[in-house]
């Protein structure tokens, strides 16, 4: 059996004990998660850090890693999109105007939400749309996760499949919501500990950030006049207007496919909505905690792209299977075992820069981060299974006993499915060009249904299904013409235009169907209509108590500031 990444003993006894802490937590946590409150949601009995932290390790998972060190490889700078336009303030806006909402309501999940303010047809059709998303997503972290296992062990690339299932099946199934938390914060830990090293040592290599401008420029001028289908230089090492990553070749509508597509559309649909990331935020202790928690989450989410995106970068001037790909020379090879993919960027940049013992650390900081990705998909996908499927319409009012072992069960389902599921993500060569298609079906339209219905307390219950539905099929549709060649954008310009279409369509459907139907009596919307929640609704006790810097509002502007300094800087 061959193998791409050769460790000894070293780098094994690391992996070895870090598997058996991620048990050993899973094993720990059991004790909190005997009732529906402890399995799904920790209890709500977690601070803030531990939750923000978990926040962003939650999406620090297969697609954050391999996936943006990928497009770091192919387009270069114009990836740190992904957090600085599309993460960064969305997140904010979570804790800022939309966490009150969450976390006053009491809810278990975002669908369960939607059941409160717009009834069973919205909650019905949101609660199978995100299990369905989630098992699809929790492939892609599995995927990944395997073929560090194949490249490292050689194994059969579905027994590593299998093998790697188990493991994030094993402490899901023990401890519930807080044995993934508290792993995610350990995982974080750990992966900025194992993938830094691998930014630093590549930056040394290549004479600094100058050095790597140079060799890239140097790169893509030689690929230039190959006639090889390179982004310029200059579109590798700035970030705006963006043309590499929108399709774009228009500087303006560029701009404006990243703000409105990606950094309103799909980020806040993603952030917002997303019961990944939500959940984590809902098991906090108090009402300024769960604000806190995306807030908090964002200082070191706007960080990540150093140790994700730059180390695709150095892959693609110093990896000899990169730089080929990169000209368009199918290389044989990789993770897949069958030819060299941007995902194997990383990968392959372990394997050449690393000595052992940090390359033990940096398998496991991947493995970690897979795990984590694998985990955060797979608890929201029981919790609504459980609560928001099996609870509400199959067999209802039984003991809390009960509803954990149908968690339970349906963790071990989504494992299962997940294995097949993963095969399919195998099939692309960029795993962020599956993974925003993904968020154009599911999260675009549900952003859409959420913002109206949470600020125009006219919108009907009928409105709330329809526009979601017709939103989901439109982005689908506008999906379909780009795979018969009907619209070809390059980049992520189909995954955007898909997105902003179900978008809109969401809106105009939800507003024509509201006015010809009939909406909720008033007294049913507070909590869930801003203009029908008293202001007190927003507030916490304890919020006053606290130092200026610890309260959501200027901890939120602090973040926003900061992020604004890094996209002038770059």
């Amino acid at each position: 059996m061959s193998t791409i990444i050769h460790a000894n003993l070293v780098d094994y006894l690391i992996i070895a004990i870090y598997f058996a802490a991620v048990l050993g937590i899973g094993l720990a946590a059991r004790r909190q998660a005997s009732d529906t409150i402890g399995f799904f949601l920790s209890g709500r009995s977690l601070p803030a850090w531990v939750t923000g932290l978990a926040f962003v390790s939650a999406n620090l998972g297969a697609v954050e890693i391999m996936g943006m060190s990928a497009n770091g490889a192919e387009i270069g700078i114009p990836t740190v999109h992904y957090f600085w336009i599309g993460a960064v303030p969305a997140m904010l806006f979570l804790g800022v105007v939309m966490m009150p909402f969450y976390y006053g309501s009491k809810v278990r999940s975002v669908p369960e939400f939607m059941r409160k303010r717009f009834g069973v047809g919205a909650h019905l059709v949101n609660a199978l749309s995100f299990a369905m998303a989630q098992l699809l997503i929790a492939g892609i972290n599995l995927y990944l996760l395997g073929s560090i296992v194949h490249a490292l062990l050689g194994w059969p690339l579905w027994v590593a499949l299998v093998v790697a299932a188990v493991i994030v099946f094993a402490y899901i199934s023990f401890g519930g919501l807080s044995a993934a938390i508290y792993n995610e914060v350990l995982q974080f830990f750990v992966i900025v500990a194992s993938l830094l090293p691998l930014t630093l040592i590549g930056l040394h290599r290549v004479g600094g950030w100058s050095g790597l401008k140079a060799r890239i420029t140097e790169f893509a001028d030689t690929a230039a006049a190959q006639g090889a289908d390179v982004a310029t230089a200059s579109q590798q090492l700035h970030s705006w207007p963006g043309q590499a990553l929108s399709g774009f070749n228009s500087p303006v509508l560029s701009v404006i496919g990243i703000v409105f597509g990606l950094g309103f559309v799909l980020s806040f649909g993603y952030w917002t909505t997303n019961f990944v990331e939500v959940q984590r935020a809902m098991a906090s202790e108090s009402m300024t905690a769960a604000r806190k928690t995306p807030i908090v989450g964002s200082f070191p989410k706007m960080l990540v792209p150093f140790i994700t995106i730059l180390p695709g970068m150095l892959a693609a001037v110093l990896v000899p299977e990169i730089m080929q790909t990169k000209m368009g020379v199918d290389v044989a090879g990789g993770a897949s075992g069958t030819v060299v993919k941007y995902n194997d960027s990383i990968i392959l940049l372990m394997r050449d820069l690393l000595p052992n013992g940090l390359l033990g650390l940096a398998i496991t900081g991947l493995l970690a981060a897979f795990m984590a990705g694998m985990a955060a998909n797979i608890s929201a996908f029981n919790t609504v299974v459980s609560v928001d499927l099996w609870q509400a319409y199959a067999v209802k009012n039984r003991d809390d006993a009960y509803y954990v072992k149908v968690g339970r069960i349906a963790t071990l389902a989504a494992t299962v499915i997940a294995i097949f599921t993963a095969l399919i993500a195998g099939q692309f060569s960029n795993i962020m060009d599956y993974l925003q298609t993904l968020f154009g079906f599911f999260n675009a339209p549900l952003f859409a249904t959420f913002i109206v219905g949470m600020f125009w307390k006219r919108m009907t219950p009928a409105a709330g299904w329809s526009g979601l539905l017709a939103g989901t099929f439109s982005a689908i549709f506008v999906w379909a013409l780009s795979q018969v060649g009907v619209i070809t954008l390059p980049g992520q310009g189909t995954a955007f235009v898909a997105a902003s279409t179900g978008f809109v369509v969401d809106v105009l459907v939800s507003v024509i169907v509201s006015l010809c139907t009939k909406p909720k009596p008033v007294s049913e919307l507070v909590g869930f209509v801003y203009s029908e929640t008293p202001r007190s609704h927003f507030k916490d006790p304890e919020e006053a108590s606290l130092p200026l810097l610890k309260r959501p509002v200027p901890l939120a502007i602090t973040a926003l500031v900061l992020v604004i300094v890094l996209n002038i800087a770059f």
